[in-house]
């Protein structure tokens, strides 16, 4: 039987049909859904396989005037979620939240780092048109986890900055985010924008503070 707290979390999500699930790197997917709502980019929704378990929360990895929603997930093997998503087909049903959150784009200057599959928030918001003035610093662990590196630098050319701690190739920064944080001297007093592990967000944020960033211009989104 389910109870009373299963259906309070689960009554506000919708049906909705998968159009398209892609593996696009080892143990990484990219599912999608026709859209029906409007979303300001770096939302998030919340997404259930079914209604016996309670959501989990998922940035939108698209842009605003895309026909599809697309979120980008790594699979947690000891997870209930991800793996059952991971397998579904075109057609399959998942259950999905209104889109809600401030981690949102605006038009100003910022600075824009993350980790791992934290780049889903940030790829929305660039292919809504937030690309002036926009830095982009993507840190990852592995060279073919760099997602949607083709379209990020045409958008961003020299504004985009990749970093890999555990392999090497040109162009790419070798060593974690915070690495190339460091050698910095000076950082632009713009906003910043963090999305990743809680670790890496912590990390990141007293680094940029300790390099003079105020508090109040750092604005950051934790993946568990």
């Amino acid at each position: 039987m389910q109870s009373k707290k299963q259906k309070s979390v689960n009554h506000d999500l919708k049906a909705y049909k998968l159009t398209g699930n892609l593996e696009i790197s080892p143990g990484v997917h990219l599912i999608s859904f026709t859209r029906d709502f409007d979303f300001i980019p770096g939302q998030v929704v919340k997404i259930a396989a079914d209604s016996s378990h309670p959501p989990r929360i998922y940035s939108i990895c698209s842009g605003n005037k895309s026909n599809e929603v697309f979120i980008l997930f790594n699979i947690k093997e000891d997870g209930h979620l991800t793996p059952k998503m991971a397998a579904m087909i075109p057609g399959d049903k998942i259950l999905v939240s209104a889109p809600y959150g401030s981690f949102t784009a605006t038009k100003e200057k910022a600075w824009l780092i993350a980790t791992g599959t934290g780049i889903a928030p940030f790829y929305s918001m660039l292919q809504s048109g937030f690309v002036q003035g926009k830095t982009l610093i993507h840190g990852v662990r592995r060279l073919n986890q760099f997602y949607f590196e083709d379209e990020l630098e045409e958008l961003l050319a020299e504004n985009y900055t990749r970093c890999c701690s555990a392999e090497t190739s040109c162009n790419v920064f070798p060593g974690r985010v915070t690495d190339y944080l460091s050698r910095l001297e000076i950082l632009p007093d713009l906003k910043y924008y963090i999305c990743g592990q809680a670790l890496m967000v912590v990390e990141v944020r007293d680094l940029l503070i300790q390099k003079g960033i105020g508090f109040e211009k750092i604005k950051a989104e934790i993946y568990f």
